[in-house]
């Protein structure tokens, strides 16, 4: 009788052990699922700013060759 008392002992433990890993694989899913929403947004907000950089540097070259060409002026 005890060796049952033991078996339902060791299944309960089972249980609540596969019950914490089912929490633990749900919070990873949601976390992953945040960490990648957070990944894109940065991604895209990385692009801008590579294209703003890029109109910044085009600007700033459009105005050292004006510079330039009106010192040849003078």
């Amino acid at each position: 009788m005890n060796n049952d008392n033991d078996d339902s002992t060791d299944l309960a433990a089972l249980e609540a052990r596969v019950d914490e890993l089912i929490n633990t694989i749900d919070n990873l899913k949601t976390e992953n699922t945040a960490l990648r929403s957070q990944q894109d947004n940065l991604i895209q907000e990385r692009s801008v700013l590579i294209e703003k950089t890029e109109q910044a540097r085009t600007r700033i070259e459009s105005m050292i060759t004006r510079l330039r060409a009106m010192e040849t002026r003078s």
